[in-house]
């Protein structure tokens, strides 16, 4: 075990003492896990050093995406956040059983299941073993709780699948058949359904208003927005929604698409304003990546089996890519690694660590960078916008990381080097050049761009540079100058990536130590490629990944079977 080597890192809570300090130095909980356990424990005279540190875990919990602590299995399953080796199991762990009778005999912790209602709740909620947050407790009864009662009346529907499986074509496909029913003599309601369509993101909302519309002209006047929009967003007020649970979204049917990222707190919010009578659907892959916030909910609900429809055959790419898929979903590593050996032409796998290989080793991604960015370049430059927007869409590095050797940062870096060797009147030393990719990293309401989408600088009438976006069929032109957070998009990540898909995809995968590569983010990397998939990285981070699926701790799968 090794203390952190700088006394001021901003991990280290300089008052903290005892069991918590010993766990706190080596990264195990951060400064903030420790202030807020310190600071309850002074309120109520918890004097107890195993409660706090108890308590520190519950507060760390949900920063990493668990709805609780067990403290019975925490020993075993606790990482640090940081890439620094630490022998967990040699840090002074209570002992279980002392540990548990402590954590029940405090006056912070309520025990068991029931909701007394009576005076002030305690702050944390102690079930056997698992220790939440009170909140993330009272969230995952209240989510099981609407779930299992749309579920009873038979109008909750899940409709599950990886990219390409005919998801959106099946909500088209219902959506269609609800309009035509309404058509009917003697229908009830006598008019057509109100359908909401949402996603959690801006940009995954576009891209399901897209995908609806194309599938039914029928369906043009439906308009999807983000799940924070459709309960109507207010900051500042105590409920946060205009819909809750006393004022009722309208809609007959509400549709949320990718809600593989929805999280257990944004699902409570959603269910809770479902009219009783409307039907939910919930559209999603439950192997791709999850909230960034607490809670796996769809990958819950779907292994629970709440009238889960299941979509396998995959149209959009070809065999050996989703033979790759496949494996990796089923945490196979063996047959991962020979998916990746013998797979014909569209998957290329170089098994070799990434940071060890220069320009020589890599030319096979050089060429295809260098290529799309030209591509992009000359099309920006005639002003043919469609076309640079369909060769921006022809390649794409995927990383894990943001920074360091195996991240987005360096690797823009490299690629933009390779541009300006290889195309000499490419001035990337201007801001807005005229081919430059661009990503969106915020959302802009006012101009309709959201987080994650991207578009180019092209050459426009009378000399000016235009940013150019595609929204459907429809091209969307802005000055440069309007635009807000914006990168440039050589390479991203996968979490970023996720809802987009590439003629190319080349994945870099970093070491197998990293905390970041798991099963969900090999899937959601490789399932990105429509027609040829390249793979970067060595066998051990390949098999380290399938063999590490994210494990969030949550009871909701439970409370719904």
């Amino acid at each position: 075990m090794s203390a952190l080597a700088d006394p001021f890192e901003a991990r280290r809570a300089m008052s903290a003492e005892g069991l918590l300090r010993a766990f706190n130095e080596p990264g195990l909980l951060s400064a903030a896990d420790v202030h807020v356990a310190t600071r309850l424990g002074a309120l109520a005279e918890e004097e107890d050093e195993a409660v706090k540190l108890a308590i520190a875990l519950a507060v760390r919990g949900p920063r990493l995406g668990h709805v609780f602590v067990d403290l019975a299995t925490i020993r075993d399953s606790a990482t640090v956040e940081s890439d620094e080796p630490v022998d967990v199991s040699a840090l002074p762990w209570p002992a279980a059983d002392a540990w548990l009778e402590a954590v029940r005999g405090s006056p912070l912790v309520a025990l068991g299941d029931e909701d007394r209602g009576s005076g002030e709740p305690a702050p944390l909620r102690l079930l056997g073993t698992r220790l939440y947050l009170d909140r993330y407790w009272r969230e995952e009864r209240a989510v099981a709780a609407d779930l299992n009662e749309l579920a009873a009346g038979g109008r909750l529907q899940v409709i599950a699948g990886g990219p390409g499986t005919g998801k959106t074509t099946e909500v088209a496909r219902m959506v269609a058949a609800l309009m035509e029913e309404a058509a009917q003599p003697g229908a009830h309601p006598p008019r057509p359904p109100l359908v909401a369509l949402a996603a959690p993101t801006g940009k995954a909302a576009v891209r399901l208003q897209e995908a609806v519309h194309e599938e039914s002209a029928r369906l043009s006047a439906l308009r999807a927005s983000t799940l924070h929009r459709l309960l109507g967003w207010r900051p500042g007020s105590h409920s946060r929604f205009a819909h809750d649970r006393a004022n009722r979204l309208p809609h007959d049917v509400v549709i949320v698409d990718e809600t593989s990222m929805v999280s257990l707190w944004l699902m409570a919010r959603l269910v809770e304003a479902v009219r009783p009578d409307a039907r939910l659907v919930l559209v999603g892959d439950p192997d791709q990546l999850a909230s960034i916030e607490a809670g796996v909910v769809l990958a819950d609900i779907v292994s629970a089996d709440r009238g889960v429809v299941v979509l396998e055959h995959v149209h959009r790419f070809g065999g050996g890519i989703a033979r790759l898929a496949a494996a990796i979903r089923a945490g196979d590593g063996d047959g991962t690694v020979d998916a990746l050996r013998s797979a014909p032409d569209e998957v290329r796998w170089l098994p070799s660590d990434l940071s060890a290989l220069g320009d020589r080793e890599l030319r096979f991604i050089r060429e295809r960078a260098v290529a799309a960015g030209r591509a992009v370049a000359l099309a920006a430059r005639d002003g043919a916008a469609s076309d640079a927007l369909a060769a921006l869409g022809a390649f794409r590095l995927l990383c894990a990381h943001r920074r360091g050797p195996y991240g987005v940062s360096d690797w823009t870096t490299r690629v933009q080097a390779w541009l300006a060797a290889e195309i000499s009147d490419l001035d990337l030393d201007q801001r807005d050049y005229v081919g430059r990719p661009l990503l969106i990293t915020d959302n802009d309401y006012e101009l309709g761009l959201y987080n994650g989408d991207t578009g180019v600088i092209v050459q426009a009438a009378g000399g000016q540079a235009s940013a150019v976006f595609q929204r459907g069929g429809e091209l969307l032109h802005f000055s440069p100058l309007r635009l807000g957070a914006v990168d440039t998009v050589y390479a991203m990540t996968v979490h970023k990536s996720q809802g987009s898909q590439f003629d190319t995809a080349a994945v870099l995968l970093p070491d197998g130590g990293s905390r970041i590569l798991t099963r969900e983010l090999l899937y959601t990397a490789v399932t990105r490629a429509r027609r040829e998939l390249i793979v970067v990285g060595t066998e051990e981070a390949v098999r380290s990944a399938v063999e590490r699926p994210v494990a969030r701790a949550s009871g909701l799968a439970e409370r719904l079977r």
